[in-house]
C-alpha cells in the first residue's frame, strides 16, 4: 500500500472524550477503518449533536432517513426522490429537546425506534446488515412504507475520523459508502423495488457525534459503483468544515478497502447553479472526479435558533480515483451525490 495520509490511524477502541465527557480525549484524534470510538459525550448542553443518516441511492429512486438529536430539538425525517421525474415526498417530525430520541455511545449498534402519528422509523443494526423500516403519511394524506436491508459485507471498511477544532469543539464522523441495498418502497400508491433485479442500489451511512461551533458550512459527497476495470468503488469526500484541522473525511474504498486521503481537496461548483457540474480533485490529480447532477434537493429549514440550507445534488460521477498502490482507477457514470450545507445550530 502507498500511504496517502500522515494522519494517525487508530487501531484499538478509544473514548472520544475524557472522563468528564466534555473535552476531547487527545488519544481519540485520528482515523480508523471501522468504528472504534465510543462517543461518551456528557454535559455542555446545547452544543452536542448526534445523528444517524441513512440513504439508499438507486437510478430511479433515492430514499433517506435521518434520526438526529441536537439537544434543543430532535429531527426525524424520511425523504424520497425520483430523480428523473423530480417527484419527491416523505415526512419530517421535530421533537422539542429531542425527547425520546436515544442515539447510543456505541455507534451503529442496537436499534433506533421512533414512532409518531405521521412517521415511524426503525433502524436495526447487526454485524452483517442494517435493516431500515419506515411508515409515514404524506402531507396530502396518502400512506408510504419502506422496507430495506443494507448489507455490511465481510471486510468492507468505513471511514471514521475525529475532526478536532479545539479541545471542546470536535466531531466524530463515520462514513460508509458502496454498501449493497435491497428492498422496496411504496408511496403515492406505487411500489418501487430497490436493488436486486431492479438494478444496483447502494446504502450510504453518515454517523455524527460531537460538539459543533454555532455556525458551520460543509461539503460532502459520495459515490458507489464499479470502476472501468471492474473493482467496486466507494467515493467519500468532504470539505470546508475540516479545512485546516489536520484531518479529513476523504478517502476511496476499493473492493471494500479504504484508501485514506489526508489532504484537503479542491471543490469547484456554483451554489447559485447547483445543476452545473461539481468537480472535486486532489493537488496531485490522482483524484479528479466530476458529478453531473440530474436533481437538486434544495432544503431550507428555519426554526429561529436552528437554520440549515442545503443544496444536495444527485447524479453520476466520472473521472479517476487513487487505487491505493500508486496508480489510479477510471470511473464512468457511477451513482452519487454532492452537497453544500450552511448551518446555524
Amino acid at each position: 500500500e502507498i500511504m496517502t495520509t500522515t494522519e494517525q490511524e487508530i487501531l484499538d477502541p478509544v473514548d472520544l472524550c475524557g472522563e468528564d465527557g466534555r473535552s476531547l480525549n487527545p488519544s481519540a484524534k485520528g482515523w480508523s477503518r471501522r468504528i472504534l470510538h465510543r462517543t461518551n459525550l456528557a454535559g455542555t448542553w446545547g452544543r452536542t449533536k448526534r445523528w444517524d443518516y441513512w440513504a439508499i441511492q438507486a437510478e430511479h429512486i433515492i430514499v433517506a432517513i435521518t434520526v438526529a438529536d441536537i439537544d434543543y430539538v430532535g429531527l426525524v425525517t424520511l425523504d424520497w426522490i425520483e430523480p428523473e421525474s423530480h417527484r419527491s415526498g416523505g415526512r419530517s417530525v421535530t421533537i422539542p429537546f429531542g425527547s425520546g430520541i436515544e442515539l447510543p455511545d456505541e455507534p451503529a449498534t442496537g436499534r433506533l425506534d421512533f414512532d409518531s402519528r405521521n412517521l415511524g422509523v426503525s433502524i436495526v443494526y447487526s454485524d452483517d446488515a442494517t435493516e431500515l423500516l419506515a411508515h409515514w403519511k404524506e402531507k396530502h394524506g396518502s400512506s408510504g412504507s419502506l422496507s430495506a436491508t443494507v448489507a455490511s459485507p465481510d471486510g468492507h471498511e468505513s471511514l471514521n475520523v475525529v475532526i478536532p477544532w479545539s479541545s471542546t469543539q470536535f466531531q466524530f464522523t463515520s462514513k460508509h459508502q458502496a454498501r449493497p441495498a435491497i428492498g422496496s418502497m411504496t408511496a403515492e400508491g406505487h411500489t418501487r423495488e430497490i436493488g436486486g433485479s431492479a438494478g444496483e442500489a447502494w446504502g450510504i451511512l453518515d454517523i455524527g457525534r460531537g460538539r459543533w461551533p454555532y455556525q458551520t458550512t460543509w461539503n460532502w459527497g459520495g459515490g458507489s459503483g464499479h470502476s472501468q476495470s471492474g473493482q467496486l468503488i466507494g467515493l467519500q469526500v468532504g470539505g470546508k468544515w475540516t479545512d485546516g484541522t489536520g484531518f479529513t473525511e476523504n478517502g476511496v474504498f476499493v473492493d471494500g478497502r479504504l484508501v485514506k486521503i489526508g489532504e484537503d481537496l479542491k471543490w469547484e461548483y456554483n451554489w447559485n447553479d447547483p445543476l452545473a457540474p461539481w468537480v472535486v480533485r486532489s493537488v496531485d490529480g490522482t483524484l479528479d472526479v466530476t458529478l453531473a447532477p440530474v436533481h437538486d434537493r434544495h432544503a431550507n429549514l428555519n426554526l429561529g435558533v436552528l437554520k440549515n440550507e442545503v443544496h444536495q445534488v444527485f447524479g453520476r460521477w466520472s473521472g479517476c480515483v487513487p487505487d491505493g498502490v500508486g496508480g489510479s482507477l477510471s470511473i464512468s457514470n457511477i451513482l452519487g451525490f454532492a452537497e453544500e450545507a450552511r448551518s446555524r445550530w
